[in-house]
Order: structure tokens, then sequence, then C-alpha cells
């Protein structure tokens, strides 16, 4: 339980009718969960406004209503606040009530448009190895110490995200790893947290589908920068053209790092195969098990990450060599001819590229066939540019569904032959197992790697609203 008084500290409150020596329970921007003594926040979503379902959550039960624009008609014995932002001020409430466990923490945030998973959860795997109690919170699974828990979205709405840190804190965690979308910037589902650090990785053609332009979504991914102390580090990758963009009005001190410039953390790649990576940070050298430039570059943003957060040189060194990669995540399979599936997460134009590169620099012999497709219901602009990296560095094309949503899939795929200059060695197949089932089977020498792109660790297929058991690596284990 909690006072009213206690949960609007911080909050710039415009206007107030009643007094707020009131008895809080819970805290809700759902009105379907709103409960005796709840305190509801109406927040204007993308969706759905939900200053419409006021008077619903004063039926059920709430006794506070938090709004940017209070009814007409006030009811009795509740309490109104009027506030400029109500989905900012949900976070600053949420923080409240649940003690503000991110100042209890070391929590450190990543964003990028790719690179959050592989940062996030080898940190938290290579701070675990070293003794520390940590959590996650990532794409694939939030972890707090060695105990999963399901995940629905990549940054959890605000209220979910400051109980999962509170639970955090209880069980002991002294550092805590994060992805931060920019979905979430925007959408104020990280506004309130402190964050001891926060790391840019890359950004490239990503959901326009939501941004609309590309300057909106590095806005986004800037504000997150904008919004940390300067108590925090601000880690940025300067080989990006906006990789020191990031930095610029934040606050926090600022460090980088570079494959190609100087820079705070610099690496360089000395040999690439797919038993790994042999990198030199910093003029020390150390063999690691994950494969490809773009890998070299997560090692070293978690290199990084591990220095500013206090760990030694030499340990740093020594965990970064037995870290794996993430689940999905350029993740190799042999097949029964001694042919290698490599099963990856890649989505974007750039993670595809980055990727079929990888492998088009480590392999000798032998042909690469590569099983892409593109999500529906989201960014459509990408699908030909997805499509033409495939095929340029293929020598097989089978373009195939990725959660098709509630398009067709042959619309999809219509979109992404656009950007085909030559059919004759492209494959068109909408069933997602028939396109990895022929992949296994023109995969007919040991030297042969087929690549299966764009889904990674999820283990469902959408279509129409349902998701359909399906995954990947179970596909092309068949084989």
């Amino acid at each position: 339980m909690k006072r009213l008084s206690d949960l609007l500290k911080g909050v710039n409150v415009l206007q107030q009718v009643g007094q707020a020596d009131v008895s809080i329970d819970n805290v809700q921007f759902d009105s379907r969960k709103v409960s005796c003594n709840t305190l509801f926040v109406a927040q204007k979503g993308t969706i759905a406004d939900g200053h419409q379902y006021i008077g619903t959550a004063i039926e059920k039960g709430a006794v506070v209503i938090v709004a940017q624009t209070l009814p007409q008609e006030l009811k009795e014995g509740v309490v109104y606040i009027r506030v400029e932002d109500s989905s900012y001020t949900l976070g600053l409430i949420a923080r409240n009530f649940y003690d503000n466990p991110s100042l209890q923490l070391k929590l450190v945030g990543i964003t990028g448009t790719n690179g959050k998973t592989t940062t996030a959860t080898l940190s938290f795997n290579l701070f675990s190895s070293l003794g520390f109690k940590c959590g996650l919170i990532s794409t694939i699974v939030n972890k707090i110490g060695d105990k999963d828990y399901p995940t629905e979205r990549t940054t959890p709405d605000v209220l979910s995200l400051n109980k999962l840190l509170s639970d955090m804190v209880a069980a002991g965690c002294e550092f805590v790893f994060m992805e931060v979308s920019s979905h979430a910037v925007v959408q104020q589902r990280v506004a309130g947290l402190s964050f001891f650090g926060g790391v840019f990785s890359n950004i490239t053609h990503d959901h326009l589908d939501y941004h609309k332009t590309f300057a909106n979504y590095i806005k986004a991914k800037k504000g997150f920068f904008d919004m940390l102390s300067e108590k925090a580090f601000a880690l940025t990758n300067i080989d990006d053209r906006n990789g020191e963009k990031m930095l610029e009005d934040t606050r926090a001190r600022k460090y980088s790092y570079s494959l190609t410039k100087p820079a705070d953390f610099k690496a360089k790649i000395i040999e690439n195969c797919f038993e790994g990576l042999l990198l030199e940070i910093n003029g020390r050298e150390v063999n690691t098990l994950l494969v490809g430039k773009f890998n070299a570059y997560n090692l070293l943003a978690i290199y990084s990450i591990a220095r500013l957060c206090g760990v030694s040189e030499s340990e740093a060194l020594i965990a970064l060599s037995k870290l794996r990669a993430a689940d999905g995540r350029f993740e190799p399979h042999s097949l029964k001819n001694g042919a290698v599936a490599i099963v990856d997460y890649a989505h974007t134009p750039d993670a595809l590229d980055n990727v079929i590169s990888t492998i088009n620099s480590i392999r000798i012999a032998g042909k690469l066939i590569t099983v892409v497709g593109c999500g529906g219901d989201r960014d459509k602009t990408k699908r030909p540019e997805m499509a033409a990296i495939a095929q340029k560095g293929s020598d097989i094309l089978i373009l195939t569904s990725d959660n098709p949503r509630s398009e067709n899939p042959e619309s999809i795929l219509e979109d992404m032959k656009e950007g085909i200059t030559d059919m004759s060695k492209v494959f068109c197949i909408t069933d997602r197992r028939e396109a990895i089932k022929l992949a296994a089977q023109l995969a007919s020498s040991k030297n042969d790697i087929i690549l299966i792109a764009g889904k990674g660790h999820e283990t469902y297929q959408e279509i129409n609203g349902v998701k359909h058991h399906f995954d990947d690596k179970e596909e092309i284990m068949k084989y």
C-alpha cells in the first residue's frame, strides 16, 4: 500500500481535484486490470485512448485518475490529477510504486538496430560467469539469476518493467542488462528509470512502418542517451555514421568503441573462421567462439561494458573467450551429409548482409543456399532490398514466409521479387517448412552452407493473428 502523495513525487501536476491523502494498492493503465483502491493512468496510445475508459476504471474501483484531459463530469470521492504527458507520468508513478528499483541496481541499456540481444545476453553471461548475480531483459527471455521468465516484446511496459526490476532487487541482483527498443523510448516505457550506462551498437533500415522516417528512428535512439544522467556512462560505436550523434546532448560520461578509428576501446580482427574470431583488443589478443565481423563489434561492446563496470582487463578477456552465441544468432547445425545450416535472426537488410558477407568470407568451396522472408504488417520498403542482398550473396535463393501476420504471404513474396534481377536461381515457396526442406535437398555437398534467416530463436509462425508452433532449428534438424 502506498500513499498518493508518495506516488506523485517528481510528477509535474498541472491540476488536482481532491486530496492526495489516499491509499493506493494498485497502479494500472489497462482498465481491465483495475481493482479496488487503484490509481488508473489514462494514456493516449497508438491504438486506443485510455481516456475513453476512465468511467470503466472508476466503476471497477479506481480511486485516482491520472489523465491529460479530465472528464467533464467528475465523480465525488475520486481524485483527479491532470498532467501534460500521461505515459511519461506513468513511468514516474511506477518507479515510485516499486520503490525506485533501478536506483538499487546497475542497469545497463543497449540500443541499436542489430546486436542488442547478443550484447545484452552475453553481457549477462559474462558477468554471471564472474560470480555476479545478474538480471536480463531481452527479446528472447527475461532472467533473474538462473531463472527464466517469458517475454512478449523487447522492452516490457513500464509497470511490468519496474515490477521485474523490483523482483531483481529482491533476488539480490547487482547488474541488469536490458535491450532498449526505439518503440520503448518513444512510448516512454523507460521513463523514470536510472541507468548506470547506455550502449549504442548501430542504426540501419528498420521499423519505418512505425517511425515513418529514418530521421524519426534516429531521434528515438538518441532520445535514450538524452535521458542518461551525468553519473551514467554512454558508450557508442563510432564506426556507425550516426554513432557520435547519439552522444551530442547526453549528460553522461562519453566513451567510444571501434574496429577502424581511434577509440577508447579498439579491436582488430586477426583471424575469422567458422571456429571463431581471433581479436586484438586494446593491444591484447583473445580467441573467441563467435564468428563474423558483426560479432567482433558485439564482443568489443561487451568488453567495453565490462571495463566500464569495473571488471579488470584480464578478467574481461578470459570471460570473453568463453562466451557462446546467443540462441538463434549465427547458430550452426550439421546435416547428415556434412553440409552446415546456419540459423540466424537477421531480419533487416544490414543484418542479412552482415551474415551473408561473413559466410562468404569464410567458405572455401561449395554453394550458399539462403532461405529468407519478410514479416507481414511491417516496413514494406525493406522487402526488395533484402531480396536483392540475398540474391547477390547467394548461389541459390529461396524466398518464403516469415510471420505473414494479417498479410497475404504471396503479396509479401511479390514485394520481395521486385528486388530480384534474375529469377533463374530463385525459388518462391510460401510454406516455410517446404522451403527449408528444399534447401536441405539442394545442399548436396559437405561444403554447402544453408542460411535460414529471419526467425532465429522464434518458435512460432504468426498467421492471421494466430501463432502456430514453428522452429527453424527443429525443421533443419530433420535432415
